[in-house]
């Protein structure tokens, strides 16, 4: 398999992570259900699917729409969720 190291792999990488840590945090101070979904959102972001992707179904999830979503996402997770309000009580 040729592996190649670039930087958007290298940044759909640590989006993913953060992401994971987000999914976490929900899971244990929200609610189970934001919290899984956005380990749903996090499995799209892993450099690995967009190969699969590739493979299977014969398209790929383009990089604009995963800084979309990923905007969406902060701005979600920061400003209207209740993990904002309580990291705004910290």
């Amino acid at each position: 398999m040729n592996k190649t190291i670039n930087a958007s792999n290298i940044l759909s990488g640590i989006f993913a992570v953060v992401l994971l840590v987000v999914a976490i945090l929900n899971m244990v101070l929200v609610h189970p259900v934001p919290g899984i979904m956005y380990l749903l959102l996090a499995l799209l972001y892993l450099p690995q699917t967009n190969v699969f992707l590739k493979r299977r179904l014969g398209f790929q999830i383009p990089a604009v729409a995963k800084i979309i979503l990923a905007i969406v996402l902060f701005m979600f997770t920061l400003g209207v969720s209740d993990l904002g309000d309580m990291i705004d009580k910290m």
